[in-house]
């Protein structure tokens, strides 16, 4: 069964979540890479030319078309928009949210690399605490939530592997 990660963007979910496959020695997998791969584009030019409703749509297919098996699945932030990933999440193994500050989210955000579709706007950080605001009932029906205040990146493995009830390696 798959220990599905939940979170806002910059939560750490693919970083710690490779980590705690290592840990475990199980594989990693990340939604957003599946999409990626299977529509030839980055994820913001999959927002750009399809839009979100469309990008939701494909995340969904994603899941749909995993078999549960013993893993570590990083997921997007909004999958947990839509009742049906629910369902199949809940088919797939465990959720947990990875539960960050919201300070320490802006603060990676405003560093990452990485472009995010849904902040490309002159006040991303409003942006980011309405998104959190908006999706924080949604990310605590997980079946777990471990906190992860902390930039401790095996501490957030460590709590993967506890709520899972798996060994480390």
């Amino acid at each position: 069964m798959y220990a599905i990660l939940l979170g806002m963007m910059g939560s750490g979910k693919t970083t710690v979540g490779r980590r705690a496959a290592e840990m475990a020695g199980v594989p990693f997998a990340d939604t957003d890479q599946m999409l990626v791969r299977r529509l030839g584009r980055p994820v913001h030019q999959l927002f750009q030319f399809y839009g979100e409703e469309a990008f939701r749509q494909h995340e969904t297919k994603v899941l749909a078309d995993l078999e549960p098996e013993l893993g570590v699945l990083a997921t997007g932030g909004g999958i947990i928009l839509k009742p049906e990933n629910w369902d199949e999440m809940r088919r797939l193994g465990k959720t947990i949210f990875i539960k960050v500050p919201e300070d320490l989210l802006i603060e990676r955000l405003a560093t990452a690399k990485k472009r995010r579709p849904l902040l490309e706007t002159e006040n991303w950080e409003d942006r980011v605490r309405e998104l959190l605001l908006k999706r924080m009932p949604l990310y605590l029906q997980a079946d777990h939530i471990i906190e992860a205040p902390e930039n401790c990146i095996d501490l957030a493995a460590e709590r993967i592997l506890q709520a899972m009830g798996w060994e480390r390696l």
